[in-house]
């Protein structure tokens, strides 16, 4: 019994040392990985998965596989830009030129090499999605943008009073009121325009033939305010007007920016003026402000990331909220050197007439600037994915994606500009988002 012992102790060294020798060799071209496959441990010679423990298995056998590369084969090859174009042979592609690939069965599996399955997850992912290339050519650019109803101030202006005095009667009672030319606002006494009466009239009485000076007081009361009706009146009757009428110069509606805007509304949403009966008025004091309803302009937000695309003369086209049949053609006359602090956009301003459109001051319109065409090389919008200030597609090598960083331009009608990182023959993911695992990507081939 003991020489048996002798004996099978030392074959059993010797077979266990030969298996051990060709394990760790392996075969070669061969990736043996974990049967688990959270563990993600790839090897290129067998052993231990150093996580669970469990022996490696082979990933790919070119002998077992043989008969699905020729089942492969015999499908043909195929466009990865123009999936309609098929052949049976290797070629290029009749549409953009590109060089044509063998069509894969559903069961074939990845040609990965080790170096890329070792890559570490935030800077490659192994897929298979469809892919698109960058194109050259003229795109038409729009950028759309949002804007408000505003008053047009060039034809805004106020009815100031050139005397002082007190209000004893008013003939317009609220805010908003319409007015016309001509049209009387408030009756004033005024003691110095009561003595410039007094000062004509005396001349006229006691020396008529001074025209020098009877000229020179109906000019001061033309300057004062009253009108040459006015004048021929009280020199017709000989009768001073202890109440002088001031009338509007301009047709408009009435706002008062002094109004408090706490002050509650009446019965009826008629908001009051801030003058009022008996109260006193300086010279040169500001009575009322008027704007004028049919001459609007609208005030465009451009996003800054188009800020560089607009500029002064562009086209556009209005289309008024709620009410997109009643869209119109205009041009953008001015643009305002600075960003908005709050919304950092850049603002245009567009006058318009308003006597036919009726648009309400306030409302809120759409627009589509045309900025002319831009030649450059585009990309789907969907195939860029954002890092904040850095922008990363997803470059296909072999079967994988590796992620890159690449310099963007402008973005019109879903397209992004590529301006460098990406050469024309490689293709990437079409879907950036679709391939980005929450917050990963971070790390990008340069």
């Amino acid at each position: 019994m003991k020489r048996f012992f002798y004996w099978i102790i030392p074959l059993l060294g010797l077979i266990y040392f030969s298996c051990t020798e060709h394990e760790v060799k392996g075969e070669p071209g061969v990736v043996y990985t974990c049967p688990m496959p959270e563990d993600s441990v790839f090897s290129d010679k067998p052993g231990r998965c150093p996580k669970c423990g469990m022996d490696l298995v082979p990933m790919e056998s070119p002998h077992e596989h043989s008969d699905s590369t020729s089942i492969a084969a015999s499908l043909g090859f195929t466009c990865p830009m123009h999936p309609q174009v098929h052949s049976d042979s290797e070629g290029n592609c009749p549409v953009c030129g590109m060089k044509l690939e063998r069509i894969k069965s559903d069961n074939e599996p990845l040609e990965l090499s080790l170096e890329m399955l070792l890559k570490p997850a935030n800077q490659a992912v192994v897929a298979q999605v469809p892919m698109v290339h960058m194109a050259h050519r003229d795109e038409d650019d729009e950028v759309n943008a949002t804007g408000v109803v505003e008053y047009n101030p060039d034809y805004s202006g106020t009815v100031a009073s050139r005397f002082s005095g007190r209000i004893t009667r008013m003939y317009i009672r609220y805010r908003y009121q319409k007015i016309t030319v001509g049209q009387p606002l408030i009756d004033v006494y005024s003691p110095d325009l009561v003595a410039g009466q007094n000062n004509l009239l005396f001349l006229l009485k006691q020396d008529a033939g001074n025209q020098s000076l009877i000229n020179a007081a109906r000019e001061k009361l033309l300057n004062m305010g009253m009108s040459a009706a006015q004048i021929s009146q009280i020199t017709r009757t000989g009768k001073s007007l202890y109440s002088v009428t001031v009338y509007s110069n301009r047709a408009g509606v009435i706002y008062e920016n002094s109004t408090p805007a706490d002050v509650p509304l009446p019965a009826g949403g008629i908001m009051p003026l801030a003058l009022k009966e008996g109260m006193y008025v300086e010279k040169g004091q500001t009575l009322f402000s008027l704007f004028n309803p049919s001459k609007a302009r609208i005030t465009l937000q451009i996003p800054a990331q188009y800020a560089d695309m607009v500029s002064k003369g562009n086209k556009a086209r209005i289309i008024p909220e709620g009410n997109s049949g009643n869209d119109f053609r205009t041009e953008i006359r001015d643009l305002l050197p600075f960003y908005g602090t709050e919304t950092n956009t850049l603002s245009a301003r567009i006058p318009f007439d308003n006597s036919a459109l009726q648009l309400p001051v306030g409302s809120v319109v759409k627009a589509i600037i045309f900025t002319g065409y831009k030649k450059a090389q585009w990309l789907p919008e969907e195939a860029v994915f954002s890092l904040g200030m850095d922008k990363v597609v997803f470059v296909r090598e072999q079967d994988g994606f590796v992620a890159r960083k690449v310099n963007t331009g402008l973005v019109s009608n879903h397209l992004i500009q590529i301006l460098d990182g990406l050469q024309q023959e490689e293709a990437v993911a079409s879907n950036a988002g679709f391939l980005v695992d929450s917050e990963s990507f971070i790390v990008t081939k340069k």
